[in-house]
């Protein structure tokens, strides 16, 4: 069963660093897994396909902070289950920051191992090769090694089940993972200490009971974190909030579903931005995000449009991405589109049919699984949007709303009628 962890009882799985353990049935990715955690996380037993899902263990890891262990099936695994298992461990492949490819001490290295080092090589992913059970060969000391034959990567022998090693490699872990994994901020670099921020949240239907939405928490606590102030209102109490401010805050971020409300309510002078645009820039690359409108205005009449959330949530009302979205577009073009909806970690392998991607603000995922899935649109040579983009594009205000970033100069040349929201 994968570990799920309790809602916003710890630091989301989206801003955490993702460490992957590759390796085919019984190298010893769970003991090892069990080993660097410290704890007894994943299920280790001698017979071949223990893990059948991929199992997510959180835990901080000083000095980096909150990361993510993912304990996957064995490469090598068969039959049409086997499949399907190989298939859910290559999936982690797009979310992983760092890789750990494990091998049993001893043994060579096959196909699988050397596929999987060319795609770490291919797509820039840092990885370390671990050899471990080294108390099965207990003539070489446990720490750094020499790599396998046809196996190019820094390798260190282990032991997971006597401790032999663990520790170095945990070190190496935290000297080797990618600083540059996630932004620091969303919006820290915006503001400055005693200044104020309001926060536009809608309590709509599609509002989870008792709590905000996962995008608003973070911002929120991202603002506490700068030492700024924090006004939280719902649309129909902007005014008021404003009204009751000494001076204009520094900035309004709402959900873009109130953009209409809320540009109407906010001065010019004062910045505006939403949640959405905002993770655009946290989670993605922005500057794609942006340019990917310029496609809207020559799309047609049948043509395919993707709509992908990260989150699997029921439906209901006027969904943001079942209703309000393809509303807004078709009224845009003019003309009926055809719609295709992914969600959560479901997202289609072939995407060279589809004329345009939407894509929500991520929340659910990583830095790296957003940039991965907003890469393979560009190679299929399909412009790609998030949610808080188009909104604003269908608006008519995506240069204001970029322009507490500093990207106004982003947004690129559109037909006068499109640029005006039409």
């Amino acid at each position: 069963m994968a570990f799920e962890e309790p809602a916003f009882s710890t630091a989301p799985r989206g801003i955490r660093l993702h460490i992957g353990l590759f390796g085919r049935r019984n190298a010893g990715k769970s003991s090892l897994i069990n080993a660097l955690t410290g704890q007894q996380v994943a299920i280790v037993s001698e017979t071949p396909g223990t893990t059948t899902d991929p199992v997510y263990k959180p835990m901080e890891l000083q000095p980096l902070g909150p990361v993510v262990f993912i304990d996957t099936p064995g490469l090598d695994d068969v039959g049409r289950l086997g499949g399907q298992r190989v298939a859910a461990a290559k999936k982690v492949l797009t979310k992983v920051d760092l890789a750990l490819l494990v091998l049993e001490a001893g043994r060579e290295p096959g196909r699988e191992e050397r596929d999987l080092v060319r795609h770490f090589q291919q797509e820039k992913i840092p990885y370390l090769i671990v050899l471990n059970k080294q108390d099965l060969v207990p003539s070489t000391p446990a720490g750094k090694a020499a790599a396998p034959p046809a196996l190019p990567g820094e390798t260190w022998l282990v032991s997971a089940c006597t401790g032999a090693g663990i520790e170095e490699l945990r070190g190496r872990i935290k000297e080797v993972a990618p600083r540059e994994a996630r932004r620091e901020t969303i919006l820290g670099d915006l503001i400055a200490p005693g200044q104020t921020v309001v926060l536009v949240t809608p309590c709509d239907i599609e509002a989870p009971a008792g709590r905000l939405i996962l995008p608003q928490v973070q911002t929120l606590r991202d603002i506490l974190d700068h030492d700024a102030h924090a006004v939280v209102v719902k649309e129909d109490g902007l005014a008021a909030a404003l009204a009751g401010l000494k001076a204009p805050p520094a900035l309004v971020v709402t959900d873009s579903q109130a953009f209409p409300l809320v540009a109407a309510a906010v001065p010019p002078s004062v910045p505006l931005t939403s949640f959405s645009i905002l993770f655009a820039r946290y989670k993605g690359d922005i500057a794609g995000l942006v340019a990917g409108v310029a496609a809207i205005p020559n799309l047609r009449p049948g043509d395919r449009v993707l709509i992908a959330e990260a989150c699997t949530h029921h439906p209901i009302g006027d969904d943001i991405g079942r209703v309000k979205i393809p509303r807004a577009l078709e009224r845009i073009v003019g003309a009926k589109l055809s719609f295709t909806w992914y969600a959560g970690s479901d997202f289609p392998e072939d995407l060279a049919s589809y004329r345009l991607l939407i894509h929500c603000g991520g929340c659910m995922i990583n830095r790296r699984e957003m940039i991965t899935r907003q890469a393979r649109a560009l190679a299929a040579g399909v412009p790609t949007v998030n949610y808080g983009v188009f909104l604003a594009y269908a608006q008519g205000i995506l240069p204001r709303t970029l322009a507490p970033l500093g990207l106004a100069h982003l947004v690129p040349p559109l037909p006068a009628a499109a640029a005006a929201g039409a």
